[in-house]
């Protein structure tokens, strides 16, 4: 009795080990990786991201410039982002939001011509 007693005013008495969270958020640390992002303007088509993607939730469509990352499979490794040769990948330091459906990230764009194309075009 006398033991809990020690504990119960000590622990009253001290400062909290714990943080009160809604009120006391913890900020992000160095390294964090976030939401996803994709800019489509810069994006080449290369599929370089889907080649490297681990989980395979990247889609890459080159002719149709079409770009599509499955939100519930990708598991934010980052390694799109390293390997992108535009840097046209980044993530962001928010969470991604809690979801109760599948979520995909859907981005059309313009693909770029390649050289010969112009030419012949021209």
């Amino acid at each position: 009795m006398f033991n809990m007693t020690k504990n119960v005013v000590t622990n009253l008495l001290t400062k909290s080990s714990t943080r009160l969270y809604p009120i006391a958020v913890r900020g992000h640390f160095e390294g964090f990786r976030g939401t996803l992002v994709c800019n489509i303007d810069e994006c080449i088509f290369c599929r370089t991201c889907m080649i490297k993607c681990p989980s395979q939730c990247i889609a890459v469509d080159n002719k149709a410039g079409t770009w599509a990352c499955d939100a519930m499979a990708c598991v934010y490794c980052g390694v799109c982002v390293d390997v992108c040769p535009t840097s046209c990948l980044s993530m962001t330091k928010e969470h991604r939001p809690v979801a109760t459906e599948q979520q995909t990230i859907f981005l059309q764009g313009v693909p770029k011509k390649k050289k010969k194309e112009e030419a012949a075009a021209e």
